[in-house]
């Protein structure tokens, strides 16, 4: 951590001489939690640079996350009050540290939702969730993207180049659900040509996993989900049967639907007991359960089933190290994200877009963009 010492006009710089690395009195407009059930869109310091690592990255276009709905009920105590949510955004660099080589002011860049010196021993073996000076910690420990400015360490190994003339909506979902979709779900489950697979979930990043699972030819992914519209959309998506587990039996229909066998592969997509619990019935012998589901409490894993039918759990948390290619994929429009994408609002309109998102089923809500006009 870099020393910092006072000038004569009374601002501080570290010891080698980088200046503005704290905040100056100019204010910006964000989204800011205060507890469970708290919010508001209010007057924030206009973060500066605090290492020369770092970058200041102006805010183009945002969204909002289900895990930001977690934090904003207060499932994860850790987060203190008068922290910045979000963690998804692209923009354009404001200012860059002066140890930053591969970024400078004006450039164009997708924000990743994992943070990553790219040094230590977890970035090193492509585990970027476990950086020890980063990881998850936008929008979570540190400010976040829901705001006019956001503040991005290690900006080298945390940002990534946008093509000219590229989408910029379709390339927010480059900054979490698609490379969560895929890491967690789809290369963690071992999607193979063939494979039947089951994706309980049909949300965000649900769909996220059902558009990356294509890339592998499986035979069958089957949509379960209690939210008809969600379910109708993924069936646009490239899903070969839907299942509304509100209103039929989907152990049932599953094993209907397989000759009583199971699934190949079975990913969790919602993060509560119920679906983990459903994972675990219509998986068949030799399968792979991955989770992507944030879970907030305990599930029974049952493996006085499980132990005798050589099935694989899997947890993990993104670590985007599939970011360069899936840009790639979205930019060759092999997939197309942005269909995602179901309301716009302006950034100063984020707490309309919350309520909007947090009531996805009556609203017909995917994913929103928020834009910072």
């Amino acid at each position: 951590m870099e020393s910092l010492v006072s000038n004569k006009e009374g601002l501080l710089i570290d010891s080698l001489g980088i200046n503005g690395l704290i905040p100056t009195n100019k204010t910006m407009k964000a989204l800011v939690y205060h507890g469970a059930g708290k919010k508001s869109w209010e007057d924030k310091p206009k973060p500066g640079l605090t290492k020369a690592t770092d970058a200041i990255v102006k805010i183009l276009k945002t969204t909002i996350c289900g895990t930001d709905l977690h934090i904003m009920k207060g499932d994860l105590p850790e987060v203190a009050d008068g922290r910045i949510i979000g963690h998804e955004g692209v923009g354009i660099i404001e200012e860059a540290g002066s140890a930053v080589s591969n970024f400078k002011k004006g450039d164009h860049v997708i924000i990743s939702c994992v943070t990553s010196c790219g040094k230590c021993e977890y970035c090193k073996k492509g585990m970027y969730s476990h950086c020890v000076d980063g990881g998850w910690i936008l929008g979570y420990m540190i400010d976040g993207t829901q705001a006019e400015y956001v503040r991005i360490p290690h900006a080298d190994n945390s940002l990534y180049p946008i093509p000219a003339g590229s989408d910029e909506e379709a390339l927010v979902m480059l900054s979490d659900i698609l490379p969560t979709g895929f890491e967690c779900g789809v290369l963690n489950g071992q999607v193979k040509p063939g494979d039947v697979v089951a994706i309980v979930g049909s949300g965000p990043i649900g769909v996220a996993a059902l558009l990356t699972a294509q890339f592998y030819s499986p035979a069958e992914i089957i949509m379960i989900d209690m939210d008809q519209n969600r379910l109708n959309v993924a069936k646009t998506f490239g899903a070969t049967q839907i299942i509304n587990s509100g209103s039929e039996n989907a152990i049932e229909r599953i094993k209907s639907l397989t000759n009583g066998r199971g699934v190949d592969v079975a990913i969790e997509a919602v993060g509560v007991p119920a679906t983990f619990e459903l994972c675990q019935e219509i998986i068949a012998p030799g399968g792979h359960i991955a989770n992507i589901g944030v879970h907030g409490k305990s599930v029974t894993l049952h493996l006085e089933k499980l132990w005798s039918s050589n099935i694989t759990i899997t947890t993990r948390l993104v670590d985007t190290v599939t970011t360069p290619l899936l840009l790639k994929t979205v930019q060759s429009k092999k997939i197309e994200p942005k269909k995602l994408i179901t309301h716009h609002f302006k950034l100063s309109e984020v707490i309309k877009a919350y309520e909007t998102f947090g009531n996805a089923a009556e609203e017909k809500a995917l994913k929103v963009i928020l834009t910072n006009e």
